[in-house]
């Protein structure tokens, strides 16, 4: 398996890059805050300190949008760590910019209310907690900026007044982006599900007609062995009536070629629901899915790699899981012919199937939805084959995950429980 996989297509990621642009959006109106505040209005404000603590949260978002290209899933604990972060920062320029009477201390609900949107009750509940204790703290402990402290002023509204009307408008303008965002995700998610379960109503439909149909195959033998005898009688009445006996050998032809197709169709799918996986070797058994798949695309450009690893893992497998595999490397290659690259690796519990392609990669507005429901990355697919495909997979108790590779392209990882613990 590769030592690094990229960022996984999830909605906790989106959350953070949403979290990320309103840290950036908000520390930047903070600094212009404070220089007008400093040159305009001559606050007396420990400046080193408070630009110190703009500086860190600078690094802090730089070091964020890094930490969103590495390969690992955004937790409920990493998300609340960076929302502690901004309550951690919010204090301490709160502390050297006049505590709680900083017209903009109620900036502590904008990090209450996202937490509310995205996190489990515990985490919400944790940074309500911690706003809490920091207020509380600021408003006991806190270098007093005299202007933000005197409650009267030379003009119509004092600047405390004033602070706090352009802090309700920031909050207000970044909660409603924020809780929006989170809604409309909400919306997506519950068409999704209307879709899906859309889908499944059709495949209960299909199964049912498909049942219908293996019923009807069984009844239609006895109607059909019937007419035979008949027809056999028939031409013995015939007599030489060479016109008459023609007609009766043409429906005789026609009738048990229908008993042969009823038979064949029988016969198939009592194979295919009785049939057990076979036990290959792994390596071997993805090298022939690979030859057999490059038969079909001879315009393809390949390579095929197996992990240095002691022992071989053995696979449960079935031309089902054949077929399915051959979806994903078609997609690979629909999507760029061009140096697909092959991996094969494995663990103690499971092996991994790596297919890497050079492709545009996968939209965020569909990865969600690919193999729950119909949907294609193809400008005219169905997405009827990754449906398929995923649901083999699964069958044979594995699972298909698609990312989208940091230096282009789309990553399908395919992984399926080993047979066996070594070879």
């Amino acid at each position: 398996m590769p030592a690094a996989l990229p960022l996984p297509l999830s909605t906790p990621n989106r959350n953070l890059v949403r979290l990320t642009i309103v840290r950036g959006i908000t520390w930047t109106g903070f600094l212009a805050a404070i220089i007008i505040g400093i040159e305009l209005l001559g606050f007396t404000l420990a400046v080193p300190a408070v630009i110190g603590v703009i500086v860190a949260m600078g690094l802090i978002n730089v070091a964020t949008w890094w930490r969103l290209g590495r390969p690992r899933d955004v937790t409920h604990g990493e998300y609340l760590t960076h929302l502690l972060l901004d309550v951690g920062g919010l204090t301490l320029l709160f502390y050297f910019t006049g505590g709680s009477s900083n017209p903009f201390i109620n900036y502590y609900l904008v990090p209450v209310t996202i937490a509310a949107a995205t996190l489990p009750w515990r985490h919400a509940w944790a940074i309500a907690v911690a706003t809490m204790g920091a207020y509380t703290f600021l408003m006991v402990v806190y270098q007093p900026v005299p202007q933000l402290g005197q409650p009267h002023a030379n003009g119509p509204v004092n600047l405390h007044v004033l602070g706090m009307w352009l802090n309700f408008g920031l909050s207000a303008g970044l909660v409603t982006f924020f809780i929006y965002k989170m809604a409309r995700a909400l919306r997506s998610r519950d068409q999704a599900l209307s879709r899906t379960r859309e889908a499944a109503l059709r495949n209960e439909q299909v199964l049912a007609v498909a049942t219908q149909a293996a019923g009807t195959a069984h009844e239609l033998g006895t109607p059909l062995s019937t007419m035979a005898v008949l027809l056999n009688e028939m031409r013995e009445d015939a007599g030489d009536r060479p016109q008459l006996r023609q007609d009766i050998e043409l429906l005789r032809q026609q009738v048990d070629t229908c008993k042969s197709r009823l038979r064949h169709l029988v016969e198939s799918a009592d194979r295919r629901r009785m049939a057990e996986p076979e036990i290959r070797d792994a390596q071997a058994w993805l090298a022939g899915v690979v030859q057999r798949w490059l038969v079909l695309r001879p315009d393809v450009s390949h390579r095929l790699e197996v992990a240095e690893h002691r022992g071989r893992p053995l696979l449960a497998v079935d031309a089902t899981l054949d077929q399915a595999l051959t979806n994903l490397l078609n997609n690979a290659a629909d999507a760029n012919s061009d140096d697909i690259a092959i991996r094969l690796d494995w663990n103690s519990e499971e092996a991994i199937i790596d297919i890497r392609d050079h492709g545009p990669g996968v939209s965020l507005s569909i990865a969600d939805q690919l193999g729950e429901t119909f949907v294609s990355t193809k400008s005219k697919g169905l997405g009827i084959g990754l449906f398929l495909t995923h649901a083999t997979i699964n069958r044979f108790g594995g699972g298909v995950s698609l990312y989208n590779h940091p230096e282009g392209g789309t990553l399908t990882e395919v992984t399926l429980p080993r047979s066996d613990s070594a070879v």
